[in-house]
């Protein structure tokens, strides 16, 4: 069954550019465009719209990407102008732009994922719109240092924004124009490490337990069992699970890599009695039509299980993941195995979770006790 279809495009309305939501009418996408920040239903025009300056296609990719697919490729395409437009200063600066064609060439020979290209392309677009009437070639690293600073004060762009916009950036004059990585070396934000949230053995457990359903119980122990992604999850063939190697086979993931996770004793009696119950085709998981099952629909299964079970927090599919990762540790399993298992390239991705696994503190100690016992 084909996704519903979310259709962009530049649009002039009362002077101002803006980027127009064109959908058929569903009420879940209704909402979901209803909810991002900056959005106004136009009363006139029957149609959704952000102001253009308010415009970004990460923030816009991630509230709907669980809602349909995006079509981003008229935002490219100059406004067309009819007698009763007229086109501000500020409009006509905003259209002008144009991105080498080299630039969509290469994202495309790259195989950059679709996410990334929408978004490279909309900050790139901004980027020369800004320098509009410059060669770009001729743009110093100064002068690009105080782009991304004025947006960083006037626009308030997040960090995870910022270096978005400094990689799209660097894309033209590293691949494009095949310069050195030294020539470009713009300031990144300092970045703010969070802990991942995590769930105890039994809070994982009393999820599993109390969910009925057998297909939803194999989605729950997998995403644990196996450290999974959820893409990753939803992406699983029949073919990929080797019960004769006790492993299973994770294709294609971040970073276009395979992998293999073990499989759990446990959770291959659970899959051998989901496959006599559901008998799926070709993915591991399906949704009524025989496609692959939904991202949202393994979001759904893994929240109603932790309220079933009384957990009373936000929980989400990429805990069990980080569950799975830190209680390793806590077993004593080598950073270097987890590293594997996760699918991490750099080992410092990996290290976040030790600073949150239970570790055996009371063998240490407190420096402020050796310091007073001689009181004693």
């Amino acid at each position: 069954m084909k996704r519903p279809e979310i259709r962009l495009k530049n649009h002039i309305h009362r002077e101002k550019a803006i980027v127009v939501f064109n959908f058929d009418f569903d009420n879940t996408i209704n909402e979901k465009v209803k909810s991002i920040e900056g959005v106004h239903w136009s009363q006139s025009e029957r149609f959704w719209y952000i102001p253009k300056k308010e415009f970004s296609i990460s923030k816009i990719f991630d509230t709907l990407k669980s809602v349909g697919s995006l079509d981003y490729s008229a935002l490219n395409k100059p406004i067309q102008q009819n007698n009763k437009t007229k086109l501000s200063r500020f409009v006509k600066e905003k259209t002008a732009a144009k991105i080498p064609a080299k630039y969509h060439d290469l994202l495309d020979q790259k195989r950059y994922a679709k996410n990334t290209k929408a978004i490279y392309i909309n900050y790139f677009s901004d980027f020369a719109r800004y320098f509009s009437g410059r060669n770009l070639a001729s743009i110093s690293k100064e002068e690009i240092n105080q782009y991304i600073l004025k947006l960083i004060r006037e626009k308030k762009i997040s960090t995870s924004q910022q270096n978005q916009r400094i990689n799209a950036i660097k894309f033209y004059y590293e691949k494009v124009l095949g310069r050195e990585k030294q020539y470009f070396d713009i300031e990144r934000p300092r970045k703010y490490n969070a802990l991942p949230n995590i769930l105890s053995l039994d809070e994982i457990k009393q999820m599993i337990d109390c969910t009925v359903n057998i297909k939803h119980k194999c989605i729950i122990s997998l995403l644990y069992s196996g450290g999974l992604r959820r893409s990753e999850l939803i992406n699983l063939e029949i073919q990929d699970i080797l019960s004769s190697q006790m492993k299973i086979k994770i294709r294609n993931s971040k970073s276009n890599k395979d992998r293999y996770v073990g499989l759990s004793t446990h959770l291959l009696g659970l899959l051998r009695e989901y496959y006599k119950t559901h008998h799926p085709k070709k993915w591991l998981f399906e949704g009524q039509t025989g496609n692959k099952y939904s991202p949202e629909s393994v979001l759904r299964v893994v929240k109603n299980s932790a309220n079933k079970s009384g957990i009373n927090r936000n929980i989400t599919p990429h805990m069990l993941r980080h569950s799975f990762a830190t209680h390793h540790l806590e077993n004593g399993t080598d950073l270097r195995y987890i590293q594997e298992f996760l699918g991490h390239s750099s080992s410092k991705t990996t290290e976040i979770y030790t600073h949150v696994a239970n570790t055996d503190i009371s063998r240490f100690i407190n420096p402020l006790d050796t310091m007073y016992e001689h009181k004693k």
